[in-house]
């Protein structure tokens, strides 16, 4: 059973998004189920005992559309001390196997901007958390995932497991396995070898012994830019990143690639651990 958990806000238009994310994630499993919660606001006059599902077109609309997908959906309310804190505690209740989150906003410049709620829940939980977006399209079939990888071997080994993981693995996903050696495009740079980096080869080899088509590209520039180029240029249906980090007070962050790749790619970005 894959388990998908959907907290929506008021806003329709990101609901019927993150439920077809939903729908293209779970097209090829055997038994998955869908969560479509509604955290009521704890600054809302509302208590969770007194909003009903169906008074949330949001909410419905995005059930609905999961169900006419033939999509197994549990319909939930809640409320807590803060929305965050909820969902994540939702998520552990049902044992989520990824959270799918719609949190793009855009600013008065037209800049993508992380809502706080979005936030809070990418650097509170431990879980897959999935950003998609209203301006996106939403692809079915083979999954082709682009993980960019760094040096550090426990965040490639969440990435690795989220893709092996999925319902689609190993025979309808692909995956390219990519290294930025950063701002390395001058001329005259040293060359970029695959297997001078030894979490990418790891990750390269556990994704093709679990049976998954892999491509391994190293190349140097600046390492955003160069991820949602690559992305674009494999048409990739998703990028997958593994950029959660502590700091010295154990204080969970997001890299500045992270966020940079989440505001910039026009496709869904994955967050592991």
């Amino acid at each position: 059973m894959y388990r998908v958990l959907i907290p929506v806000d008021g806003n329709e238009e990101r609901a019927l998004a993150q439920a077809d994310h939903a729908v293209a994630l779970t097209e090829s499993a055997a038994e998955a189920e869908v969560t479509v919660l509604y955290v009521v606001p704890p600054d809302s006059l509302q208590t969770d005992e007194g909003v009903d599902f169906s008074d949330m077109d949001s909410a419905v609309a995005a059930a609905e559309y999961l169900e006419t997908n033939g999509v197994s959906v549990e319909r939930r309310v809640e409320g807590g001390e803060t929305i965050a804190r909820e969902i994540i505690d939702v998520a552990d209740d049902i044992a989520a196997d990824e959270l799918v989150m719609g949190g793009r906003k855009r600013s008065g410049v037209a800049r993508l901007l992380i809502g706080s709620v979005v936030n809070d829940v990418f650097v509170s939980t431990d879980r897959p958390v999935t950003m998609t977006g209203t301006e996106m399209s939403i692809h079915r079939g083979t999954r082709r995932l682009l993980l960019p990888v760094d040096s550090n071997a426990d965040r490639v080994h969440h990435q690795v497991e989220y893709v092996t993981s999925l319902p689609a693995a190993p025979d309808d996903v692909e995956a390219t396995v990519l290294y930025v050696f950063p701002e390395q495009d001058y001329k005259g740079a040293p060359a970029h070898e695959f297997d001078d980096v030894d979490a990418a080869v790891e990750a390269a080899d556990a994704l093709e012994d679990h049976g998954i088509d892999t491509e391994r590209v190293a190349v140097g520039g600046g390492v955003t830019e160069t991820i949602v180029e690559e992305a674009e240029t494999r048409d990739a249906t998703g990028i997958v990143m593994g950029g959660r980090k502590r700091s010295g007070v154990q204080k969970v962050l997001l890299g500045s690639i992270v966020q940079d790749v989440m505001l910039s790619a026009d496709r869904p970005v994955t967050l592991t651990g």
